[in-house]
Parts: C-alpha cells; structure tokens; sequence
C-alpha cells in the first residue's frame, strides 16, 4: 500500500519562492502554494492540510495573523513560520497564538527543510492518532455503561 503525502500549504507573497519551493519539494510531498492569506484560507477551508508554512512579511495579513486564523480551521494541523527577518514581536505572536511548531529563517535549506516537514508529519499524526484512540475509548465506556445498566436492572 503507497503511503500517503504529505499535504504541505506554502504561503508567501513573492512569487519567485513560491515557484523555489514547489520546485524544490513536489517530488516528496502534496505542495500547495498560495500568494496571500485570502488564498490560503480559502485552501485550507477545502482541503486538508497537514503542515501550513507561511512567511511572515506579507500585505494585507501576516503570517502570524495567518497562523492565528489556522488554528481555528484545523488545530490539529502543523505550523511553521518561516521569514527572511528577525522579528521578535511576530515570532512571539506566532507562538503565543499561531502555535507554530518551528520557526525556520529564510533562505531554507532544501534537506533541512525537508526533515522538518517530515518531523511535522510524524507529529501530526501521532495527533491525530492520539484522537481516534480517544474516541474510540469514549464509545467503548459508553458500550460498558450501557452493559452495566441493563445488567443491574435484570
């Protein structure tokens, strides 16, 4: 059985790195690629995204704000802030409210990258994981309840 891709949104407002990073990871995951945060929310309504990598610096919203929006649409989903500038007060909002798993300064390096993503998948689906054995544990004591019920009444 082929394992599944990994779903990655890429968001910047420069084109140049949008085409740099879809060129340099497609072979290894699912890419998205967005050139606004309008854009990204609009993917990230619609498909599912396992990691969100936006930059920073960008008109309109932030990355951070970005981030903060992401987490109301999926919260389970991985975040990585990536920038070309060291902005305490940003990476300190992306933390506080985007819950950004890593912070990553721009140029990436290709390898480096691309063991994060990897790391972010694992995480998220240890997540993921995590929940549907919640879930199915809840369902089993409601089972158990259940039992116990109809046996202390006959």
């Amino acid at each position: 059985m082929e394992e599944e891709k990994v779903h990655v949104l890429y968001v910047d407002d420069e084109e140049h790195n949008l085409n740099a990073f879809k060129a340099s990871f497609r072979r290894d995951f699912k890419v998205y690629i967005a050139e606004s945060a309008a854009v990204a929310k609009d993917i990230l309504a619609n498909n599912e995204i396992h990691v969100l990598i936006t930059d920073q610096r960008m008109p309109v919203t932030t990355g951070s704000e970005l981030l903060k929006e992401a987490v109301k649409i999926n919260p389970d989903q991985i975040r990585i802030l990536l920038t070309g500038y060291s902005d305490l007060d940003a990476v300190t909002d992306a933390v506080n409210n985007g819950k950004i798993y890593k912070y990553i300064q721009k140029p990436w390096d290709d390898n480096e990258l691309r063991e994060v993503i990897k790391e972010a998948y694992s995480l998220y689906k240890s997540i993921k994981a995590k929940e549907d054995l919640t879930k199915k544990l809840m369902l089993t004591n409601e089972q158990l309840e259940f039992y116990l019920r109809q046996k202390l009444l006959s």
